[in-house]
């Protein structure tokens, strides 16, 4: 993990927060031979957290509010696989608070997981490298490995390429989930299932270079995205809204509320709108009443 996971060791235990994320654009690119899809995404992440403990134990343990069985919870089979590739006897107490919602499209599976990774990594000393971890992670999952980097990246493949990009200024965020939750599997089946698939990869001809993504941070933490406002686009909006038209109302509202900019993060169903200040968006949160909201900045590296 990098610095936004912060440790805080006690009497032999540690705790690392988990950090949410949104994408600022998600192109899927075609349908691969093993069965996911092809994606191309510039990812950051920002200041809503899941907070993990870890502790000695004999036995591996995961305690959770979550309504999921222990043995399906990302936690437990990150920590699973690390204790399987490192050859450790021991367990760990894992204590999981959540304060990222799940369903969402904001990775917080899957920033759990690469906390898991991280910090029993530290707690067994196990010492294996970066690269190691990113290696299990993708394991669990696309999204797992981009929270084992730093706070902003553009990931390609399936997810798990990553190539790190520099963030400066933290953007003023409002999120706003309707009472749902969203499978990414589903969302991503739904597009295998009706046959969609992008007619061109619209990311390589608008943001492919390394200067136009650049331009399109800039832009981002200018929050004045003239022409870089086209490149931020979610290809699985198309799929999601026509199972969940609110998010298309919720995207409308946003704006109407003075975001410069809104979209779909993820597989959704939460949507985020861009604000020029942490005030405006605490304001606009109010015309939002029966969704989770949640006012955020980015970060930074």
């Amino acid at each position: 993990m990098d610095k936004d996971a912060s440790r805080i060791t006690h009497h032999a235990s540690l705790s690392l927060k988990a950090p949410a994320k949104i994408n600022w654009f998600l192109h899927v690119l075609g349908l691969r031979d093993d069965g996911y899809h092809e994606i191309h995404s510039l990812m950051q992440k920002i200041a809503l957290y899941d907070v993990l403990t870890f502790s000695p134990s004999d036995d591996l343990t995961v305690e959770t509010e979550a309504p999921i069985p222990m043995e399906q919870n990302l936690v437990y089979k990150a920590a699973m696989l690390l204790r399987g590739a490192s050859g450790v006897k021991g367990g760990a107490r894992i204590i999981l608070q959540k304060d990222i919602p799940a369903g969402a499209g904001l990775g917080g599976g899957s920033s759990d997981a690469a906390a898991t990774l991280a910090g029993l990594n530290e707690l067994w000393s196990v010492k294996f490298p970066r690269e190691k971890l990113c290696a299990l992670a993708a394991q669990l999952g696309s999204d797992v490995p981009f929270f084992l980097h730093g706070a902003l990246s553009v990931a390609q493949g399936r997810g798990e390429k990553l190539t790190p990009f520099r963030s400066r200024k933290t953007v003023p965020i409002l999120l706003i989930k309707p009472p749902f939750p969203v499978s990414t599997a589903w969302a991503y089946g739904e597009m295998k299932r009706t046959g969609w698939y992008t007619e061109r990869l619209k990311l390589t001809n608008k943001a492919g270079k390394d200067n136009n993504i650049e331009f399109l941070i800039s832009s981002i933490e200018r929050t004045g995205f003239g022409e870089a406002a086209g490149i931020i686009a979610n290809d699985l909006e198309s799929v999601t809204v026509k199972s969940f038209p609110v998010i298309a109302d919720i995207k409308k509202k946003l704006i109407e509320e003075g975001a410069v900019i809104s979209l779909m993060s993820g597989s959704g169903p939460t949507v985020f709108g861009v604000f020029h200040s942490l005030g405006d968006a605490g304001k606009a949160s109010k015309a939002f009443k029966g969704c989770w909201t949640a006012v955020v900045n980015t970060i930074t590296d």
